[in-house]
């Protein structure tokens, strides 16, 4: 086989000699020719070619494997017990099926898990529990030359693996106002905090709600300093609860901006009264070794507290139970 640029294309063939397979991808839009000289059982040798030319896609799909913090995984980094694989394509998926077939999640040692699909561009990917600490875990995408609906192709596979390191959880517990963290099961620090003050109040047509919302969270990710800016969730900076400040060692738990965090003016709250936003206001010292401390995939359940229960939009995925994980999978 040479393509239209009479470069040979690699292949393999069957030790019968009956079938030749190429051994490298085709490229789209492409004109390859193919020829084959035989023999058949009387010696005479003959030549055929033949020449096809592949797919030219309407359009084209990148898969990006990520953090749900939106980060793309570090070739072999350490991640928490917690961790979801999020596949994250840049057009909307109009055959899911199809495209989840070429996704793939393997760990060693084995775990069950699952695909879900939160819309048309990200599935998420879980185990049924909490891994192991130590496992390894490899994520692939073979979605190059795939139809995944509507003339979208895949576009390029993509591939990573990554080591579940110590088990870092931590239990919020609105009804002590403490955050015990355990480390490998072993509790190695207790931190007073103050949570949402609670209530809802209506903006501009929408409700917002000051509860920390009770599930299950992973951390995303960390910064020093955050500036937070209540209008992001359509609270203005100048209205009575409004505020933009900027913020040192976030520690980071939701898409809406539910952080652990140090917040001075709230020392006095901390262990005995809920004054924020939301988020878990820590004191300096504890705001310092949680940011330290803390990997993209740690757990954090926050337990006790008022307010609607954790979505899997706002980073909930270990808050759905196993069942209606599972339902959300298009091998289903």
């Amino acid at each position: 086989m040479v393509n239209d640029a009479s470069r040979p294309v690699d292949g393999i063939i069957t030790p019968d000699g009956l079938q030749w397979t190429s051994a490298e991808p085709l490229g789209y839009g492409r004109t390859y020719t193919v020829t084959v000289a035989s023999r058949d059982v009387g010696g005479v040798r003959s030549t055929q070619s033949r020449t096809f030319t592949t797919v030219q896609p309407a359009n084209q799909t990148m898969v990006y494997l990520t953090t749900t913090g939106g980060d793309a995984f570090t070739e072999g980094g350490r991640y928490g017990v917690g961790t979801v694989v999020v596949a994250r394509f840049d057009e909307a998926i109009g055959d899911r099926l199809a495209a989840e077939r070429h996704l793939s999640v393997t760990t060693n040692p084995p775990v069950t898990g699952a695909w879900h699909w939160l819309d048309d561009q990200n599935a998420h990917w879980r185990p049924a529990q909490y891994y192991r600490p130590g496992t390894r875990v490899t994520v692939e995408a073979t979605i190059y030359g795939v139809a995944v609906g509507e003339g979208l192709y895949g576009q390029q596979d993509s591939r990573v693996s990554l080591l579940i390191g110590d088990a870092h959880i931590s239990i919020a517990d609105d009804t002590t106002k403490q955050v015990s963290v355990y480390d490998n099961g072993r509790l190695v620090r207790t931190m007073p905090t103050s949570m949402g003050m609670g209530g809802t109040e209506r903006i501009a047509g929408s409700t917002i709600s000051f509860w920390t919302q009770p599930g299950v969270y992973t951390v995303m990710g960390t910064a020093n300093p955050v500036v937070m800016d209540s209008s992001s969730y359509g609270l203005p900076i100048n209205s009575r609860l409004g505020y933009k400040e900027s913020i040192n060692y976030a520690t980071r738990i939701s898409t809406d901006g539910v952080y652990l965090h140090q917040l001075d003016a709230t020392t006095w709250a901390q262990g005995n009264t809920n004054v924020s936003h939301g988020c878990l206001n820590l004191n300096a010292e504890n705001a310092r070794w949680f940011y330290d401390f803390s990997v993209p995939g740690d757990v954090v359940e926050v337990i006790n507290t008022g307010g609607d229960p954790l979505q899997v939009w706002q980073n909930g995925d270990w808050s759905v139970p196993w069942e209606r994980w599972v339902s959300g999978s298009a091998l289903q």
